[in-house]
């Protein structure tokens, strides 16, 4: 069972109603409903991919009930890379990459909002490959 955790986000810009209604323009979903498997999809996803501070510092710039989403999931032992996040969130929501790929940006773009650039700065520092451009920023790469 996950640990529960009380979060009070003390700089969230907006409730998880206003969230939800973000991510429904942004991503140009028929209905809040849509909006919200989606939103409860990616946030689960990302609970299983960060850990230690990043993902407290983050919990605690999301709506409340946002943030219990994503402090619920116990992190993966092997992490994914951002495409490997999307085709797992493919199969989880019965829909193709392409589609899982628009509602991970959707969601992650507003996350980043949230975040701020010197959290996101240090959650894709933490993250495997490929999830800049998930998170609406591009992805630097180190010459060897």
């Amino acid at each position: 069972m996950p640990v529960q955790f009380e979060y009070a986000p003390v700089t969230a810009d907006m409730t998880f109603d206003q969230m939800l209604e973000k991510v429904r323009y942004e991503g140009a979903y028929p209905t809040r409903e849509r909006a919200e498997t989606v939103v409860r999809a990616v946030l689960t996803g990302l609970g299983r991919q960060l850990t230690g501070d990043e993902r407290v510092d983050l919990a605690a710039r999301l709506p409340v009930e946002a943030a219990r989403i994503l402090a619920d999931q116990i992190p993966d032992r092997e992490p994914l890379t951002g495409w490997g996040f999307v085709k797992d969130l493919a199969t989880r929501l019965g829909g193709t990459p392409a589609t899982a790929r628009w509602d991970t940006g959707s969601v992650l773009r507003v996350v980043a909002h949230l975040a701020g650039d010197d959290l996101m700065d240090r959650i894709l520092a933490q993250l495997a490959s490929g999830y800049a451009l998930l998170f609406g920023r591009i992805e630097l790469t180190r010459a060897a």
